[in-house]
């Protein structure tokens, strides 16, 4: 990445598109840039972090994000917002306005969709944002184009004083391709901001005469489009069918259909309609690839084009060769068979928490308590839903789980009168967009008690900082949110307001029993590091002793993936037979420590290790 940073000449590197993208928005002399991670955007900030000449910070959320990159942009100056799908509803209330508005220095948004749902709650197509919000979209199939894309958004942006999504997908993301770029970052002087109320304050007596404004750069955007060489044919020998697709996409159908015609857009919104008319004019079949609802299907089919598309392939998922393979083949009269393989079985492994996760504490003692409604959240714990804690009854959105459990609190039925209500909520997601919620929670006289496990990281993403870890993007010393002050500002009174570290396993069953018992709002303040960070202290591991192991499986209950079930064969006196006996293995490679298998342990045959004994050998007389 460094050489990467520091190259000033013509060369060419190995990047993946998020890199690609940062490289493409320093050469394009951005100023600002914001976003919050999320799988798969989060390394396109993490990468333009590493250019100087770019003021780059984790913002609190997504819409957050993009109200730095309007102020940014009014002011003159470029600036990108990077977030993934889900984000995009986040953000939504401040680019569907700034697009009405306008902007002065170029506004790029980009957009990473996790088609297939690789790391997210839902899968969702972003291109709709481009049709609901009158904005251009552009579509990189790889490295090379998502450079090449960014770089022309800033121009399209400024050109036509208007906000631009770039739209990329977890394949280009993620997947790294040679890239060859300039070198040379240009500089773009930012003027300051230009004070204008009937442009900037968008009461509805100002809005309205820019709505034709709008519809006008409609229009002059597609047209746009169709001159686009971001939009080409690429020419095939086989004219039985032919394709319009955009993004990896594009790919996918080339390597299915070689020898097919195929439309690749890159500037996919406004289509170029005419140019697409006239290609369908040359094939016999007009099939629309798109990942992942049918919007170009609509449109084409809309302006009389017969089209096919969603009829025979999937409104999910990668589009990719196994897909359409068996899907188009009989449309060209050939048969295909799928190839049959002998399955084989495979353990399941699925997903959990680190060894020593400090929520492996929290989950523990909710699986211990009886009669609880637990409303998650999104983060790394929400793994809790899973084995052997089956403790998380929901997951919907950001910030949802204190929202959520007050509304489930108030519309009691008859079978929830005697359970109580826990919400389960990170740290970074908490200061996200769980503040309201509990806020609102107190303000409307809810009881629910709050989990917040406070682990000083975004965790899920890789350990990015937020305003409570203590320091910014740059790993500078930031002001660090204090929790219990937050919650007490928020209207929890302090004696509900309870500290507690997690690897203490009784005191974290004894706070929620107690906690949950309270007739109003109270919350429960989790304070370990998360076991991947640097700011994680690793202790001497724990081994187990066999001849202790009464096998009783409590500290397996615990969850921690460095204690596993070994067998041994043992003889059973007098008979000579043997029996099979299960006891407890601690991986000395995994284990970190935290001594919470220690506390479920009543043989106490777990234990540290004694050190060897240092043998000295003495000297001859």
């Amino acid at each position: 990445m460094n050489a990467m940073v520091h190259a000033k000449a013509e060369s060419r590197h190995l990047l993946s598109g998020n890199e690609a993208v940062a490289r493409a928005a320093w050469e394009a002399g951005v100023r600002v840039a914001a976003a919050y991670p999320g799988t798969p955007a989060t390394e396109i900030l993490e990468s333009i972090a590493f250019y100087p000449d770019i003021y780059s910070e984790w913002s609190v959320n997504e819409k957050v994000a993009v109200e730095v990159a309007i102020g940014a942009s009014l002011a003159g100056s470029r600036a990108l917002a990077a977030m993934k799908h889900v984000g995009m509803n986040v953000a939504s209330d401040a680019f569907m306005t700034q697009s009405l508005a306008g902007v002065v220095g170029g506004l790029v948004m980009v957009v990473a969709d996790d088609v297939g749902l690789s790391s997210s709650q839902n899968e969702q197509d972003s291109r709709y944002w481009g049709r609901f919000g009158h904005m251009p979209i552009l579509e990189p199939a790889d490295s090379q184009e998502a450079y090449d894309m960014v770089k022309q958004a800033f121009v399209l942006s400024e050109e036509h004083e208007t906000p631009v999504i770039v739209r990329m997908t977890t394949r280009v993301c993620h997947v790294k391709a040679m890239v060859t770029f300039g070198g040379e970052r240009i500089e773009h002087r930012a003027l300051g901001f230009q004070k204008n109320s009937q442009r900037w304050v968008m009461t509805p007596a100002n809005a309205k005469p820019r709505l034709p404004l709008m519809h006008e750069r409609d229009r002059v955007l597609r047209a746009t489009s169709e001159a686009s060489d971001f939009n080409a044919i690429v020419k095939g020998s086989d004219r039985r069918i032919g394709f319009v697709t955009s993004g990896p996409a594009f790919m996918h159908v080339r390597e299915t259909f070689p020898n097919a015609p195929v439309f690749k857009l890159g500037f996919s919104h406004p289509a170029p309609l005419e140019r697409i008319r006239a290609f369908a004019g040359e094939v016999d079949t007009l099939i629309v690839v798109e990942e992942t609802e049918p919007l170009l299907e609509i449109e084409l089919r809309a302006v009389g084009l017969d089209v096919r598309g969603k009829d025979i392939l999937p409104r999910f998922g990668e589009l990719a060769p196994n897909v359409l393979r068996p899907a188009l083949k009989p449309l060209l009269g050939e048969p295909y068979e799928v190839a049959t393989r002998h399955q084989i079985e495979v353990f399941p492994r699925p997903p959990t928490m680190c060894a020593s996760c400090p929520h492996l504490g929290p989950y523990f003692a909710l699986s211990h308590v009886r009669n609880l409604n637990i409303i998650g959240d999104i983060g790394c714990y929400t793994l809790g839903a899973g084995h052997p804690w089956n403790a998380l009854d929901t997951c919907t959105c950001m910030g949802a789980s204190l929202s959520m459990a007050h509304g489930m609190d108030k519309g009691r039925g008859e079978s929830d009168e005697q359970k109580h209500i826990v919400a389960v909520i990170g740290d970074s997601t908490f200061l996200h967009m769980g503040m309201q919620g509990l806020l609102n929670m107190i303000y409307n006289r809810g009881n629910v008690t709050v989990l917040l496990l406070d682990n000083r990281s975004v965790g899920m993403t890789g350990g990015q900082e937020n305003p409570g870890t203590g320091q910014d993007l740059h790993g500078l010393p930031a002001p660090r949110v204090d929790f219990a002050k937050l919650a007490e500002a928020l209207g929890i009174r302090p004696e509900r307001i309870r500290m507690v570290d997690p690897y203490e396993l009784p005191t974290m069953v004894k706070l929620v029993r107690e906690e949950i018992k309270m007739a109003e709002p109270s919350i429960i303040i989790t304070n370990r590091p998360c076991s991947l960070t640097e700011r994680f202290e690793r202790f001497k591991p724990y081994t187990v002793l066999d001849d202790k192991c009464t096998g009783c499986g409590n500290c397996i209950d615990l969850g921690c993936p460095a204690i596993s079930v070994a067998r041994r064969q043992t003889a059973i006196a007098k008979s000579g037979k043997t029996k099979a006996l299960v006891f407890a293995r601690i991986d000395a490679n995994a284990c970190t420590g935290c001594h919470m298998c220690v506390e479920t342990c009543a043989p106490e045959a777990i234990v540290q290790p004694l050190p060897a004994p240092t043998i000295r050998i003495q000297p001859h007389g």
